[in-house]
């Protein structure tokens, strides 16, 4: 396959282990792979430079300032956004060379088709594959918004197309890092609830997790999954319960007057704006362990509202 003009940029903390799939997957497809580092004290940067990546330091700032940066040093109009936890399909990578056969593609960006693959599996079921972000796109026409938890691209000019071909995502190492990885988003999504005035209900807390197992297992198709689909229902549920019970317990230690404690910056002085869009270039989560973990599969199951 002739390489195109396309530059693949990834964001990376302590990733060494993950990250060869990654690049490995667009070695062959794009003739540019940056990769923004955010201070790993792994191998992480000299793997990404025996593999032929232009590697860059920039401290962490949140999830979406970071992409943001990352795509500013990108030298092709054209990018593909990975993360260190995913890599294309032969599938895909085919597709994504046709667009550019006959020049410039037709629209301005392209949605891809996320397809989890947990530990316990080899590879996912294309079922389970409900997640369709935009990777694909002209940074003259889109780009990341600088959200510090929500990143996601939004389209300024021109349509969005559909792509069939998957990235395939292994979030998780092991269910323990699974756990790991909710209690440490949960964390930074009951602070933006608590930040906008949400306050959980005690009937919220009761019936959320049952619905939000029942999502995943049915709705979301996890059942195609057998044993490992039920897993990741449950762990679901968890987080969404986490979320609510993190926010409630903010919520109570606030009106009874005891610390609260913040891991988002600005979260504590903000407060009393709640219900009023926070300044996000202040508020910016600390640098998780794992900066491109996530979050397809976090983000895509937890959105900023209560709802299951």
């Amino acid at each position: 396959m002739e390489k195109i003009r396309l530059s693949v940029f990834l964001i990376t903390k302590n990733e060494a282990d993950r990250l060869p799939a990654a690049i490995n997957s667009v070695q062959s497809l794009a003739d540019e792979v940056v990769v923004v580092d955010s201070g790993s004290s792994d191998a992480t940067v000299a793997v990404a430079e025996s593999l032929g990546a232009r590697v860059l330091f920039h401290p962490w700032r949140g999830y979406g300032p970071q992409k943001v940066f990352a795509e500013q040093q990108c030298r092709n109009d054209w990018v593909l956004n990975l993360d260190a936890d995913e890599a294309i399909t032969p599938e895909l990578a085919a597709e994504i060379a046709a667009l550019f056969t006959a020049g410039e593609p037709a629209h301005a960006a392209y949605t891809v088709p996320i397809l989890p693959v947990y530990p316990t599996q080899t590879k996912g079921h294309p079922w389970t594959a409900f997640h369709h972000p935009i990777r694909l796109y002209d940074r003259r026409r889109a780009g990341f918004k600088d959200h510090p938890v929500h990143d996601s691209v939004v389209v300024k000019e021109g349509s969005v197309g559909h792509l069939k071909g998957m990235v395939l995502h292994r979030s998780f190492r092991s269910l323990s890092h699974h756990v790991a990885k909710i209690n440490e988003t949960t964390t930074w999504r009951a602070e933006e609830l608590v930040r906008r005035g949400r306050r959980p209900s005690s009937w919220m807390l009761l019936i959320l997790p049952f619905l939000a197992f029942w999502k995943s297992f049915l709705l979301r198709r996890e059942f195609a999954n057998g044993t490992t689909g039920i897993v990741i229902s449950h762990m679901y549920a968890i987080q969404r319960f986490l979320r609510l019970a993190k926010a409630w317990e903010l919520s109570e230690r606030q009106r009874l007057g005891l610390p609260v404690v913040f891991t988002l910056p600005g979260a504590a002085e903000n407060l009393h704006n709640a219900g009023q869009a926070s300044d996000h270039s202040a508020s910016c989560p600390q640098t998780p362990v794992g900066a491109s973990d996530k979050r397809s599969s976090l983000s895509s199951q937890t959105s900023s509202s209560t709802s299951p």
